[in-house]
């Protein structure tokens, strides 16, 4: 054997024992599958004590759709730490992305997405996160059938997802048993109780049930006209529309519809248009990102279901503490060819280039449910912790639409109204009901995590101990 091979025997014997170090400084030994997908660095990223992994869980075979998860375990201790789930909504829209990459996630991508920062305020400080993409077309996840992208909805996205679990449970038997929290935002207000529903249906015959415990879901949609009378109302009560125009959307539409008229439409793409000025409507009191890196306009990758998109003007501007063109970085630094072999994603080289949303799967949704109102009573029903917030200056899916959307639940209120405190500041407002928890956060918008970090952590320990949020 000559130098050369030795020199590279050598390197590949010592990663080996250093893997073995790793896992064994964290009381736990791998199984194949598990070390296939453990995740030894990412480009640009800074040492860290907690062990990642990522990759693909098949769930279905016969036509080979595939989603990709990344998992990040507890910074202290993992193996005594529940397993809490985030799925982003859209629909389309990636878990990488928005939950891992911008919001609860221990990284944040640096601004030429050249590599990674620590982002303090991690949920990974208290649990094991798992960001899952779904449905098949979100991502990096895929399908070898590709109509599957153009026939997709929730009871497809809840199957999958389910079946994602339970294999995913398998792969990484030491889960098996841990306390489940499902957890999402905007439309994963549909994913994360239609999951919920599908894994307490499982659980009614199966001989190893997952072990969830509760749900938490923020600036979530979840009925069709409360939503909808909600933002409207939302709209006019922060001045962002005239009266005349709260007036007419108020007496023209019907909000119960799931697409509206001619009429009705025109005067959202009027209000919008005409009156909202240059806003990011998922914070409004927010700029807006409108530029691309060579100056050129694109239209904003953050998406709602029920909202058409508004035309963009090209002013851009910067302000301390948020960067409004997170989802840029996010995806120049996905796209990489190194990143990608460091996560064991596209392995199937998916024809198109990873993105943040998937405007095909947000066009071609077939089937959402009109309420999500009936899963909440069975979840409360079944003794599943429910948790509810709204960052408070979204108006996409603002809090009066969540706040009009629970009042049709009619739950009995155990603690009434109060300010909740984070580091002495007021961080929002909260009630608890009757197996319902609802809570605001002050002065952030869809993206709560993004906006107000500490408060978000805050607000998830509480969820976790299930406990109200602190009153001082």
């Amino acid at each position: 054997m000559d130098k050369f091979k030795r020199q590279i025997l050598v390197a590949m014997v010592f990663a080996w024992l250093l893997g073995l170090l790793s896992n064994a400084s964290h009381g736990v030994i791998l199984n194949e599958e598990e070390e296939a997908d453990r995740i030894t660095a990412l480009p640009g990223q800074p040492n860290v004590s907690f062990q990642q992994f990522s990759g693909y869980v098949t769930v279905n075979q016969a036509v080979g759709r595939a989603l990709f998860y990344w998992l990040t375990e507890a910074v202290h201790d993992p193996l005594s730490k529940p397993l809490v789930v985030w799925l982003n909504g859209g629909p389309g829209c990636s878990s990488v992305a928005y939950g891992a990459s911008e919001e609860i996630g221990p990284f944040r991508i640096n601004k030429t997405a050249s590599g990674l920062n620590f982002n303090k305020f991690s949920w990974n400080t208290v649990a094991n996160l798992l960001f899952l993409e779904t449905p098949a077309g979100v991502g990096f996840s895929y399908s070898n059938r590709s109509s599957d992208l153009f026939d997709t909805g929730d009871r497809r996205t809840a199957k999958d997802s389910l079946q994602f679990l339970i294999q995913w449970l398998d792969r990484f038997p030491r889960y098996k048993g841990r306390e489940v929290y499902l957890t999402g935002e905007s439309y994963a207000g549909h994913y994360v109780p239609q999951l919920a529903k599908q894994i307490m249906t499982y659980n009614q015959h199966s001989k190893h049930p997952i072990n969830l415990q509760g749900i938490m879901v923020g600036n979530a949609v979840t009925d069709n006209y409360y939503d909808n009378l909600g933002t409207v109302t939302y709209w006019w009560s922060h001045a962002m529309i005239s009266d005349k125009t709260y007036r007419q959307l108020i007496n023209t539409c019907d909000f119960r519809r799931q697409k509206e008229s001619d009429e009705c439409e025109s005067l959202y793409s009027y209000a919008m248009d005409k009156e909202f000025g240059n806003i990011d409507q998922y914070n409004i009191y927010a700029p807006p990102c409108n530029v691309n890196s060579d100056g050129s306009t694109s239209s904003p990758t953050r998406h709602s279901m029920h909202l058409p998109h508004r035309p963009h003007h090209p002013i851009f501007r910067q302000m301390s503490g948020y960067d409004p063109c997170t989802e840029k970085y996010a995806e120049i630094y996905y796209n990489r060819l190194d990143v990608q072999k460091a996560l064991h994603a596209n392995i199937t080289k998916i024809p198109y280039k990873w993105t943040a949303c998937s405007e095909v799967l947000n066009r071609n949704w077939n089937d959402t449910d009109v309420s999500i109102l009936p899963i909440y009573k069975d979840m409360i029903a079944g003794g599943i912790r429910v948790w509810v917030f709204s960052g408070d200056v979204d108006s996409v899916v603002p809090v009066t639409a969540t706040r009009y959307s629970l009042a049709q639940l009619k739950l009995a209120t155990k603690v009434p109204w109060y300010p909740w405190y984070v580091k002495k500041q007021v961080g929002g407002w909260t009630e608890v009901y009757e197996g319902l928890t609802f809570a605001t956060v002050r002065g952030a918008g869809h993206e709560v995590p993004l906006f107000k970090p500490r408060a978000a952590l805050e607000l998830f320990k509480s969820f976790l101990k299930g406990k109200p949020l602190p009153k001082s």
